[in-house]
């Protein structure tokens, strides 16, 4: 089959996922493993070989990060739950000053956003945000679009979160190597967030509207939990799986042993991220019914839809690796030179036109993944970039297709006019900055 043809087969199966996704509203797993039949079909494979690309793809995909979702997930709502997140967040302000109402956010929903999705930690911090907005005279436009910005930060390029989570699992990439880089470079996609509020929102008076003040929001918690065992929850598990990452650089100081067999246990990322679920559960009072069954079971819930959508993200793109699609739009588009930049585009493209930053990543990584070696990013860090690459696109626009949207308009009590012009706009600026600083990176790494 001739490479126009072999294009245009791709470009009609991403133009039915979005137009399915965004317009008729068809669960992802669904379109994406009749995407993965499509382009079977239309290249001409065998139909067994279709059957055993989409069932392979869908194993391996659901076995490098299913229960990594789930454990990241389970510690999310338990730390919801307990009042964790309020503690850390509390911690923050009185650390910062209650003057920096701003800067206090911003530090949370970087921090609150590691193990929350985006969606819940708006929800689980907004009550704060708008006592603080109130106390402070500031707009909710400025509130809403810093703690916005921040929670997006780490939800875009950091595991256990599903969009790199699913890219780590298409793309064959150590988690935690992911992880050590992803997190920094959060940082300044959240800066370029928090700026852009502080000098663009301004513009914009929405005065806040909270149900209680701040010393009241505190009084309905009771008892926080303390911050270090607030925290313990998060920042352990990264520790164990950023240092099990290190030992597999050159020149790292560790002789094999049973210390070094040891990390390699704990730093497992399913090993560290089970520990951190029991850390959390440490903060539950009493370990009844609706602890262990009720907010587990939710997190059950909310997991696995996503990694379903996931794996079938793993199908269509191991159908892509099988047919010649990957090698010719590899060898074509290696010539332009735009090398991380592909990633970043098409999942910035996906991610205007269906809304859902999870699908953007988890398509873009599986059309990226069969062209990894003509464009130069298969060896040493270049996987690792890619992720971080398809995630800092994943973050442009968040518009009216987007859920997060109508999360951070509707808890903010932005109308949709105001929202386009903070939220929609703050986006953009933060995934531009996140992939400027992702391609200096790269200029060292690569």
């Amino acid at each position: 089959m001739s490479g126009p043809m072999l294009l245009v087969i791709l470009l009609l199966s991403i133009v039915f996922i979005v137009v399915m996704t965004a317009r008729y509203k068809m669960n992802a797993f669904l379109v994406l493993i009749l995407a993965a039949y499509g382009v079977g079909l239309a290249c001409g494979l065998p139909v067994p070989k279709i059957l055993d690309g989409i069932k392979d793809g869908f194993g391996s995909t659901m076995r490098a990060i299913g229960i990594i979702i789930v454990e990241g997930t389970m510690i999310g709502i338990i730390l919801e739950k307990t009042g964790a997140a309020l503690s850390m967040a509390n911690w923050i302000l009185n650390k910062v000053g209650k003057n920096n109402a701003t800067v206090a956010m911003g530090l949370s929903g970087y921090v609150v956003g590691m193990p929350l999705f985006c969606d819940t930690g708006f929800v689980v911090m907004s009550p704060l945000n708008k006592a603080l907005a109130e106390r402070s005279h500031i707009s909710m436009a400025v509130m809403a679009t810093i703690l916005s910005t921040s929670l997006y930060a780490t939800h875009c390029l950091t595991p256990p979160h599903p969009g790199p989570t699913a890219a780590v699992g298409i793309l064959g990439v150590d988690i935690g190597k992911v992880i050590l880089l992803g997190l920094p470079l959060a940082i300044p996609g959240a800066l370029a967030g928090y700026f852009w509020a502080t000098r663009f929102g301004k513009r914009f008076d929405v005065p806040a509207k909270p149900e209680m003040t701040y010393d009241q929001l505190l009084q309905t918690y009771g008892e926080l939990p303390k911050v270090w065992r607030s925290f313990l929850p998060i920042i352990l598990p990264i520790l164990l799986i950023a240092a099990k990452s290190m030992t597999t650089l050159p020149g790292h100081p560790m002789a094999p042993g049973r210390l070094l067999s040891a990390l390699n246990f704990l730093g497992e990322p399913i090993t560290a991220l089970l520990i951190g679920v029991f850390l959390a559960l440490s903060l539950v009072k009493n370990w009844t019914a609706e602890v262990l069954d009720g907010w587990l079971g939710k997190a059950l819930g909310a997991a696995g839809m996503i990694t379903i959508i996931t794996a079938g993200g793993g199908s269509f793109g191991n159908i892509l690796k099988i047919t010649p699609i990957g090698n010719y739009l590899g060898s074509t588009l290696s010539q332009w030179g735009i090398g991380l930049f592909l990633p970043f585009i098409l999942a910035a493209a996906l991610k205007i036109a269906q809304g859902s930053s999870t699908v953007a990543i988890i398509t873009t990584s599986s059309l990226i993944a069969p062209m990894m070696q003509a464009l130069g990013l298969a060896t040493g860090w270049g996987p690792v970039l890619t992720v971080l690459a398809t995630g800092a696109g994943g973050m442009i626009v968040s518009h009216a297709n987007d859920s997060y949207f109508w999360v951070v308009a509707k808890f903010s009590d932005l109308d949709v006019p105001t929202a386009y012009k903070v939220q929609t706009t703050g986006t953009l600026v933060e995934g531009i900055i996140t992939m400027a600083g992702i391609w200096i990176v790269s200029l060292f790494l690569l």
